[in-house]
């Protein structure tokens, strides 16, 4: 068998759920597990998961086996809404509740006939300028929203764009535009915070918070690693030395020539490429941990495979255990040396990888 594996370690996720429970006290959750549980594995995660008090996904098809899986009183969140106007009716029959983001979806929603009515989260563009009604647009909709036989809660929810920069300007924008609806409305329920605000700025907590990255133990800070804050990393994606070989000075490794040797080298092969979600564009010099040492790659990241530069480590042997990213190498670390985020790591390993939990 290959041995390219993740493993999920579900203890570390009870303990990052319980930190963002300790940072938010007597607040509610919604754990958020779209993509996969952002690539851990949906099923497992939500079955870990008993003490939050709900999960968002982004589509009725990440609800389904979120709603099957969770416990009756776990509320279950569509971020982005429905995407068709027969889709409020299945939102109602698996008691979901629903973002509603546009005009579109609030004509949508007042024309349907439902079984039971929906808990509705008008989503407020507060500067992020992405999905959302304006403020005016919002002014608008809600007294209907707020008379519709098809709304049981009427909440508001709006998202953080620069939370993971304490200090930025445009979070006291946001928290500020997300305020001034509040004194003409009466709202069931407020939420604003992800993780980054969760973590450090508890004025955003309002009464649900969306953590997702932290509860798989990635930092959602700048200038923060995962240990500082605490969390624990859930994943280790683990490989094998696949081959070893001695590479002459001035040789060449991988494709496109790109790295050559200074001086003879000792090249480790490694059972991880792009097609199992290592990222195709890591430079050489991005770390790996072979034996529990830290080794560079080199040469271009192919579909199947990797090479690292092991003439610096002692008693490497074919066989030999490699950690990308995990308990021993921070995603985030991987992360940055790739030029890209930790989300984009987890979310792309791909179902070739087996996971074990």
């Amino acid at each position: 068998m290959r041995p390219t594996q993740a493993h999920i370690d579900l203890t570390a996720l009870a303990h990052n759920v319980a930190l963002a429970q300790r940072c938010a006290p007597g607040k509610q959750l919604f754990a958020v597990v779209k993509a996969n549980a952002y690539g851990h594995g949906v099923e497992p995660v939500v079955c870990a998961l008993p003490m939050v008090d709900g999960f968002a996904v982004c589509s009725l098809e990440e609800a389904a086996p979120v709603r099957a899986l969770a416990q009756a009183e776990q509320r279950v969140l569509l971020l982005e809404g429905v995407f068709s106007a027969d889709e409020y009716a299945q939102a109602a029959q698996w008691r979901l509740d629903v973002v509603v983001h546009s005009a579109q979806q609030v004509a949508w929603l007042l024309a349907a006939e439902l079984q039971a009515p929906l808990n509705v989260w008008l989503k407020l563009d507060s500067s992020m300028h992405r999905l959302g009604l304006s403020p005016d647009e919002l002014a608008e909709v809600y007294p209907a929203l707020r008379a519709a036989t098809q709304v049981a809660e009427l909440n508001l929810l709006s998202h953080l764009a620069c939370a993971d920069e304490r200090g930025h300007p445009l979070n006291e924008v946001q928290l500020e535009a997300f305020l001034d609806q509040l004194p003409e409305r009466n709202f069931d329920q407020l939420s604003l915070a992800n993780s980054a605000a969760l973590l450090t700025l508890p004025a955003w907590h309002m009464d649900w918070l969306r953590p997702g990255l932290m509860l798989y133990g990635a930092s959602p800070c700048v200038g923060l690693t995962a240990r500082e804050l605490g969390l624990k990393p859930v994943m280790s994606l683990r490989s094998q030395v696949l081959a070893l070989r001695d590479v002459p000075a001035g040789d060449s490794v991988g494709y496109a020539a790109s790295w050559v040797a200074t001086s003879q080298a000792r090249i480790a092969t490694v059972a991880c490429g792009y097609a199992d979600g290592y990222p195709r564009h890591a430079p050489a010099g991005t770390p790996v941990v072979i034996n529990g040492q830290r080794a560079p790659l080199v040469g271009r990241v192919s579909m199947d495979l990797i090479t690292v530069d092991v003439t610096a480590l002692a008693d490497v042997a074919v066989g030999d255990a490699v950690e990308l990213w995990g308990a021993q190498l921070p995603v985030d670390e991987v992360a940055a040396a790739a030029g890209t985020i930790s989300y984009e790591l987890l979310s792309k390993v791909t179902a070739r990888v087996p996971r074990r939990y």
